[in-house]
């Protein structure tokens, strides 16, 4: 049976594709869930009038991205830990404290688009990969940089003589 994706779904297809499925699956699932719409002469022009609304939201969506690849591409954050005198970190850095960082500094992105294996554990200078969409990717250099211990020490109160 032949159904048009409302909606994105694993393992099957996208949101606006055609897939071929069988009948017991889109009968139970697909269809009555508001999922997927069968195919036939009745709605072949509602089919038609959504592909087109979709590739419209489509490329607006693309522009957007694409614009935020471009601001994104090549900018840099230092995020500022407490480290030892070696350089390991007391904790480490996520890919979800590099995003509150670039918010910070005023760059909107999703945490799950960086690429970041591991978190990070050492002092450096790291090149980070931003995936915004599958065919748009862009990098961000991210500088972990060791908190000044002795900025604390002279943030106290002055002493009385002086």
């Amino acid at each position: 049976m032949k159904l048009f994706l409302k909606m994105d779904v694993d393992n099957l297809g996208s949101l606006g594709d055609v897939v071929e499925v069988k009948s017991g699956f889109a009968r139970n699932y697909l269809i009555p869930n508001g999922i997927g719409v069968e195919i036939g002469q009745a709605n072949m022009q509602w089919i038609e009038a959504q592909k087109r609304r979709l590739e419209v939201h489509e490329q607006e969506r693309m522009a957007g991205l694409k614009l935020l690849a471009e601001s994104v591409d090549g900018c840099s954050c230092t995020l500022i830990a407490r480290a030892t005198e070696e350089g390991h970190l007391f904790g480490s850095v996520s890919d979800q404290d590099i995003a509150d960082q670039l918010h910070a500094d005023g760059i909107e992105l999703d945490p799950a688009c960086l690429e970041l294996e591991k978190p990070i554990k050492e002092l450096g200078i790291y090149n980070l990969v931003a995936r915004i969409h599958p065919e748009m990717e862009c990098t961000i250099k991210v500088w972990v940089v060791k908190a000044d211990d002795e900025e604390d020490d002279s943030q106290e109160d002055p002493p009385a003589g002086a």
